[in-house]
């Protein structure tokens, strides 16, 4: 039986990311911290943390990893007519801490994101690192939201929550617009799913997510703030 290291809160490390093991998909390293410095250190390795209340920190890395590359966003005829709508407004960092609780709450099987979580990404969007994208009705209410983190030209989506039809394939679609004019190089999605694969995201060997990230996470963007700029051009393009 294979023993997985255990981290101490006091030492700031992990084991390299295709040490995780196969059964369950992933399954990195136990224990440590959600100290800022830790979750930055294990986004810009590949790493990410999933568990329970009742279970230890547990950090993962899974083989495949999903991905978005921006400029395969896939938008269907359908969401088209929808994006032609105007029906949802698409904003950045405007209420970071609706959106993870609603991501929290929107789970009906039950949450992955704890308090604890809860408080570490509250303190890294303080910090600038993780930011939230909203969709907003036409009467001004939260319709949908993502959230996650930036790190160089990588943006590592943690959760999202749609409250109305295809208020998150909107924001999907703007975000990934947005970073490709920003020169990001992917949009990590950590796992697929039926959702994520009809808006283009695939899977790729862990390998080759790591060598993208590895020459990505240290290069600058080229936003200034997370202002979202980019508008779905209408019916007429």
């Amino acid at each position: 039986m294979t023993t997985l290291p255990w981290l101490d809160p006091d030492q700031l490390w992990f084991p390299p990311a295709d040490e995780a093991l196969e059964d369950p998909d992933g399954l990195l390293a136990l224990g440590g911290d959600l100290s800022p410095k830790r979750l930055e250190l294990a986004y810009r390795n590949g790493i990410f943390p999933w568990y329970s209340d009742d279970q230890p920190i547990l950090w993962w890395s899974p083989n495949p990893r999903c991905v978005l590359f921006p400029e395969e966003v896939h938008v269907s005829r359908s969401l088209r007519r929808t994006l032609n709508q105007n029906r949802f407004r698409i904003t950045a960092d405007q209420a970071f801490e609706e959106v993870i609780r609603v991501c929290g709450e929107s789970r009906v099987e039950g949450t992955w994101i704890t308090d604890e979580m809860k408080d570490a990404y509250i303190q890294l969007h303080q910090l600038g690192i993780a930011h939230s994208i909203e969709a907003w009705n036409q009467d001004g209410q939260l319709a949908g939201g993502m959230y996650g983190i930036a790190l160089g030209c990588c943006f590592f989506g943690e959760s999202m929550f749609s409250l109305e039809t295809n208020a998150s394939k909107v924001l999907m679609v703007h975000l990934a617009h947005q970073l490709k004019a920003w020169g990001y190089d992917l949009l990590d999605c950590q796992v697929e799913s039926p959702h994520l694969l009809s808006m283009g995201a695939r899977s790729i060997p862990r390998t080759d997510f790591l060598s993208i990230l590895g020459a990505s996470v240290d290069r600058d963007p080229t936003q200034k703030s997370w202002i979202f700029q980019w508008r779905w051009p209408g019916p007429e393009v």
